[in-house]
């Protein structure tokens, strides 16, 4: 045998058992904004998938949250990227998805675990694919002191009166600030003030879809009333809240200085470890007893698969595994305040968590009303709304005045409603 022939049957053969080893040993590797979960992923995620499946192994590796949206598309354009992409909800991933970056994971078959409204942070605006496995909401209410509310003996308030007449009597007992949340930051009003309470004006779902098909309009009713409430707040924030900062507000409520905290469950984890009262938390009180309840349930969260990966069977085993109970349970009770978006049961170990999860057995769920489709354009809705809640909340504007202006500027750019 000609000794060329020979070193090419070698040479076929080492790759052939290179093949056959790859095919047994698959590696995932997992881009993330979540650099501060990398230990819960490297200690008990991970661990428990490999358990399962000890022929993939799998690699966390986030980057900063600020930097994440640029390193990674730069990784993409240089085929660099990972095998899974943490997928941010809304329009940064459907970009990735239109522009062949992220796969359709429609037929996934975990895909089935998840509602339409799970799903909406990753499908694309008629629904027909979704292209990122949901993994958590977060859930907005108010979080408050025990102790302070059994001070000043008030209960917790079921209606949108009694909310009032709990934040007069703290205002009027003098011990605390009814309610802690500053105006300097502009998100907060906005998201744990304006789109916090909302939901019960214009019924969750039903009024977010009508807006986005121009059925509704911002100067409608249920969407000029949740300022009028906001109109309102000004009273109970405490003095000088206008240059109060969202740090501030972390730590007057913390430090036991106010008896309410208009909150996000991210909050959780954090007000535990600082917090020496005991904490309870309600929904948005409804307009009148025995309404209808309605909650921010805010898809925050989900995973999906580079488009590029060359382990698509690997990666498929692992985003239906994070479909699965067993990965909501792992997830939500080891980063309480983020919570599975899948229909799975989750036993919570945190009753702080499981007082706001417990809302979606009774109230409807919906997400923040200008997060899918109506910020795409100039002015963007989103940080007009930061600004116009701040505003209303300081009195510097009438709620009807600021309805109107997010009314004139989404109708400069969205058809719909023009």
């Amino acid at each position: 045998m000609h000794k060329n022939t020979f070193k090419g049957l070698f040479l076929a053969t080492t790759l052939l058992g290179a093949s056959a080893a790859t095919a047994q040993q698959a590696e995932l590797t997992i881009e993330s904004w979540r650099n501060d979960d990398l230990a819960i992923w490297q200690d008990k995620i991970i661990p428990a998938f490999e358990a399962q499946h000890p022929d993939i192994s799998v690699r966390f590796t986030p980057s900063a949250p600020a930097e994440y949206n640029a390193v990674l598309n730069s990784k993409l354009d240089a085929g660099s990227a990972g095998d899974i992409i943490t997928c941010r909800p809304f329009d940064a991933s459907l970009a990735l998805f239109e522009a062949g970056r992220l796969a359709d994971l429609s037929d996934l078959e975990g895909m089935s675990n998840f509602s339409d409204v799970a799903k909406s942070g990753w499908s694309t605006d008629d629904g027909s694919a979704t292209y990122c496995v949901p993994m958590a909401s977060v859930i907005h209410g108010f979080i408050y002191n025990k102790d302070a509310f059994e001070e000043v003996g008030v209960a917790v308030p079921q209606t949108e009166e009694e909310f009032f007449a709990v934040l007069e009597a703290f205002k009027e007992d003098g011990n605390y600030i009814p309610m802690a949340m500053g105006t300097n930051d502009q998100w907060e009003a906005a998201t744990m003030g304006y789109n916090n309470i909302g939901p019960n004006y214009w019924k969750g779902e039903e009024g977010r879809m009508a807006l986005i098909a121009g059925e509704q309009k911002l100067t409608d009713e249920g969407w000029v009333a949740p300022f009028r409430q906001l109109a309102k707040w000004g009273a109970y924030l405490g003095d000088g809240f206008e240059a109060q900062t969202y740090p501030d507000s972390q730590n007057i409520f913390t430090l036991g200085r106010a008896a309410i905290y208009p909150a996000g469950s991210w909050e959780i984890s954090g007000f535990n470890a600082l917090a020496d009262f005991e904490m309870g938390a309600f929904h948005p009180p409804v307009q009148n007893a025995g309404d209808t309840c309605y909650i921010s349930d805010h898809t925050d969260i989900g995973i999906g698969m580079n488009a590029a990966t060359e382990n698509p069977e690997a990666a498929m085993t692992f985003l239906n595994w994070v479909a699965s109970s067993e990965f909501s349970n792992i997830f939500a009770n080891s980063l309480p305040g983020f919570f599975p978006l899948s229909k799975a049961d989750v036993a919570l170990e945190d009753p702080l968590a499981q007082e706001f999860i417990s809302w979606r057995g009774k109230c409807e769920s919906s997400i923040r009303s200008t997060y899918q489709i109506l910020s795409r354009g100039t002015p963007n809705l989103e940080n007009e709304t930061w600004n116009a809640s701040v505003a209303v909340i300081k009195g510097d504007e009438s709620p009807e005045d600021a309805a109107q202006r997010l009314q004139d500027g989404l109708a400069l750019w969205y058809t719909p409603q023009q």
